[in-house]
């Protein structure tokens, strides 16, 4: 009865102080009954006004509506807050809308500063918001150390746009890879492996993601696999297979190039998985059974619809 009561209590508060507007203070019942919604719903209404940082805090960090915090943090702190914050959310479900937001964002900061030049030099801004089309035919733009947008941020959403999932935004941060291409030399910083140059190993990956010059991806990120220790071109070459539904490839690849780890990497789906995703329950079977693993083994069969196994 007590713990009833406390929770009434709290949430009348928490519901008086929403009405106020008091949406940070609001949060600490909230909070402390494990009932974020109502705070959620008070968040989406917000564009700005006082304590808005803590509400960005509250929406963002702590996880009560990181959609609204992202956005935000775009609106009043700028795209280089934005990649900061963008790095910490350890949250799927908002990161893919988050990501999008970042990609479009920078996408129309760029279009937007080439058309002020293009429109300064031709003496009228292209009927286009499309980068690759205002880069066409105009190499000029490039000349010596021109840039559009700082290269810190183009090279970091770069980055994070292997991430992406919707073939639009995909499209846009392939521009945004080609446009780096572009750059003084001076502007390419070199990247981790596989992507030690940044803009071309990403616009490779990006193409294949959208279902262009696959064979082509697959060819150059299977040549960086060099045995050295280094498994991370392994990792991104079977990323890519997954990502395109090629699982059968990916297990080969798998197989052939990260034996010891079975595909355990962070950064890979295990092995056994993607005889599931595959449909290879013999595989499946046959690879647990070799890793000592009797659960997925068991897993093989029952999916197979198998009394015993094939021996």
């Amino acid at each position: 009865a007590y713990e009833r009561a406390l929770t009434e209590a709290a949430r009348e508060t928490g519901e008086l102080l929403l009405v106020s507007g008091d949406i940070a203070a609001a949060w600490q019942y909230f909070k402390a009954i494990d009932a974020p919604a109502p705070v959620a719903d008070a968040i989406q209404h917000v564009n700005e006004g006082e304590n808005l940082d803590r509400i960005i805090e509250i929406a963002f960090r702590e996880g009560v509506n990181r959609r609204k915090g992202f956005e935000l943090i775009l609106k009043h702190h700028g795209i280089c807050s934005a990649i900061t914050w963008f790095g910490s959310n350890p949250d799927p479900d908002s990161r893919q809308y988050c990501l999008e937001l970042l990609v479009r964002r920078l996408y129309s900061d760029v279009a937007a500063a080439l058309k002020e030049t293009i429109a300064a030099t031709e003496g009228a801004a292209p009927p286009t918001d499309a980068v690759a089309e205002l880069m066409a035919n105009r190499p000029w733009l490039f000349e010596g150390t021109s840039s559009y947008v700082d290269s810190t941020h183009l090279t970091a959403v770069t980055r994070f746009a292997l991430e992406l999932e919707d073939p639009a935004t995909l499209r846009m941060a392939l521009d945004l890879a080609d446009y780096g291409q572009h750059l003084n030399p001076m502007f390419h910083f070199r990247g981790d492996s596989p992507f030690e140059d940044t803009y071309l190993d990403h616009a490779i990956y990006l193409r294949a993601l959208l279902g262009e010059d696959v064979e082509v991806a697959i060819a150059h990120f299977g040549k960086k696999i060099v045995g050295n220790g280094d498994t991370s071109p392994a990792e991104a070459l079977v990323g890519l297979l997954v990502r395109l539904g090629r699982y059968e490839d990916a297990i080969e690849a798998t197989l052939r190039y990260l034996p010891d780890s079975i595909g355990r990497s962070q950064s890979c789906t295990p092995v056994l998985q993607l005889c599931q995703m595959a449909g290879d329950y013999s595989k499946l079977r046959r690879l647990a059974q070799e890793s000592g693993d009797l659960l997925g083994f068991a897993a093989g069969m029952i999916q197979a619809g198998n009394s015993r196994p094939d021996l």
